[in-house]
């Protein structure tokens, strides 16, 4: 079993920054695919960025690519969603996910993660 908890979210203004924090029990979270997805009211759950395992290939989201950075350390069992230049459209429920039969072309896909997080709020503000 795996819990994850988010951390970090909040309210800044348009332009700002925000740095996510996901906190995983467990000892095979080195060998897990771990992902970023939000939702905003009134829309489906879209993929952010993803990290593939422990080979630290990422993917993005094409709405965040250039702003937004995901990154991992398997010593502290922790994720990280960097975000920069936050705007509007940005503003969500951010959730962690993690999975570990996941294949790269899956990474994308919300129902390939065993594990979710309570998520985390973003409100950014024009």
């Amino acid at each position: 079993q795996v819990q994850l908890i988010e951390s970090g979210g909040g309210v800044v203004q348009a332009g700002g920054s925000l740095r996510l924090s996901c906190a995983a029990s467990g000892d095979t979270f080195k060998q897990s695919t771990m992902a970023w997805f939000r939702q905003a009211p009134g829309k489906e759950r879209e993929f952010v960025a993803g990290m593939f395992r422990n080979s630290g290939r990422t993917s993005y989201a094409d709405s965040v690519k250039g702003r937004f950075t995901i990154s991992r350390d398997n010593d502290k069992n922790t994720m990280w969603l960097q975000m920069n230049i936050l705007k509007p459209e940005d503003t969500a429920h951010y959730s962690c996910a993690v999975g570990f039969r996941i294949i790269l072309s899956q990474m994308r896909t919300a129902t390939a993660y065993d594990y979710w997080g309570q998520g985390t709020q973003v409100t950014v503000s024009s």
